[in-house]
């Protein structure tokens, strides 16, 4: 048994979120989007084709969906704060030795490892600032997003980095930019390291409660296209982008936009997300998010292209927090890392299948437009998938 983690007051709520936040920045926000900004020259410099660079972020999902299954039980075993720095380490391992090694075989095992310290992260995480966010009810919304924002610091902060990295050392500069990362995440993780993030008796050591699929099982099944559609965009959109001619400066600039949209996401939705405990809320920013992936199907100019990186980049993270939201108003605090995890599993699945299958379609159709077709697709499915779910008879929520 693991020894009961001291309580905290929780003083400083949003700081605390903030840091806690730091993990899905490392795990998500770096360790997994980050791939996007240097799959073209790992393609290109390895001999890649498109299935196989799509098969990269599906071993990473795949260790996303067997951490989410995992993590739970790491929970109950050795509590919040523990699986959330845990987790973030495994990332930062993994960053480590993406640019270590060429070897398809080498570079799958760290994108699968990145899977399974994000997917542990995230999901304790999500526990840890839920609880956090309830110490202040008036303002748990609001002080929840802020944890769904922290992915968009490690997209602008890649953004800012990868393209020019590569632009400066030329073709086959790309393990260059995982080093790059790497010490980057190891500065981000100080602060997650130092601080008292630790949880008192309650989540971690309550007893268990049962989460039942049945009622949720229209959520979680627009839960899925969500993570197939999305994934389809923030994989390929950059190679897109470069097949249309856009350099470093360019590429910097669209991936930067879909991070500095998150930043806006708990100012923007968070009315939304208060005042529905059902799948409406999500249902609605879904749609939004779908209309952001869209749009670069009607051309690309800079100004289209830019409106939809802000469009879905406000929308992306806002659907992921509406998740946590929709488990915290349903659901008793004992039961909250099992919710989240299951959302997380479906989400997990999804995205294990969408990045090779959208890489293999493109490979047979010749062109990255058809990817972003799948994507836009199943993310407006989705939508109207979610706007099914009725809110649950018993409300948890302050």
């Amino acid at each position: 048994m693991k020894a009961p983690e001291r309580s905290s007051p929780y003083v400083h709520p949003a700081r605390l979120i903030l840091i806690v936040s730091l993990a899905p920045t490392i795990g998500l926000g770096i360790g997994r989007f980050a791939y996007s900004l240097v799959l073209p020259d790992m393609r290109d410099a390895l001999g890649w084709s498109y299935s196989a660079a799509g098969f990269m972020n599906t071993i990473n999902a795949a260790g996303y969906l067997v951490g989410a299954l995992m993590a739970s039980r790491l929970v109950k075993r050795f509590g919040l704060s523990a699986a959330v720095r845990g987790g973030t380490l495994a990332c930062i391992v993994s960053l480590a030795l993406c640019a270590t090694s060429g070897n398809f075989i080498v570079l799958s095992f760290a994108r699968l490892l990145a899977g399974l310290g994000a997917a542990a992260g995230f999901v304790a995480g999500g526990a840890l600032a839920a609880r956090i966010a309830q110490s202040q009810p008036s303002r748990a919304n609001f002080l929840l997003s802020l944890f769904y924002a922290g992915p968009g610091l490690g997209i602008l902060s890649s953004g800012l980095i990868a393209p020019f990295v590569l632009q400066a050392f030329g073709p086959g500069s790309w393990w260059i930019v995982w080093w790059t990362l790497t010490l980057l995440s190891i500065l981000m993780m100080i602060p997650l390291l130092l601080a008292p993030i630790g949880t008192g008796a309650g989540i971690a050591d309550a007893a268990p409660t049962k989460f039942a699929i049945g009622p949720v099982l229209i959520y979680l099944v627009g839960y899925f296209l969500f993570g197939a559609g999305y994934i389809a965009y923030m994989t390929f959109m950059i190679a897109y982008i470069r097949d249309a001619g856009g350099g470093a400066a360019a590429q910097s600039a669209f991936w930067c936009l879909i991070g500095l949209s998150a930043f806006v996401t708990p100012w923007v939705w968070s009315r939304l997300l208060a005042r529905n405990s059902g799948g409406v809320s999500t249902a609605i920013i879904l749609g939004v998010n779908a209309a952001g992936a869209a749009l670069p199907l009607l051309g690309h100019s800079t100004a289209l292209l830019a409106t939809s990186a802000m469009v879905f980049g406000v929308a992306f993270f806002a659907v992921v927090g509406s998740t946590t939201a929709f488990v915290r108003f349903n659901y008793p605090p004992a039961a909250w890392p099992t919710g989240i995890a299951a959302l997380t599993i479906s989400f997990g699945i999804s995205q294990t299948l969408g990045p090779i299958a959208v890489g293999a379609v493109t490979d047979a159709m010749g062109s990255l437009s058809y990817a972003l077709n799948v994507s836009a697709a199943m993310l407006a499915v989705g939508a109207i998938a979610a706007a099914f779910q009725r809110r649950l008879r018993t409300s948890y929520s302050s």
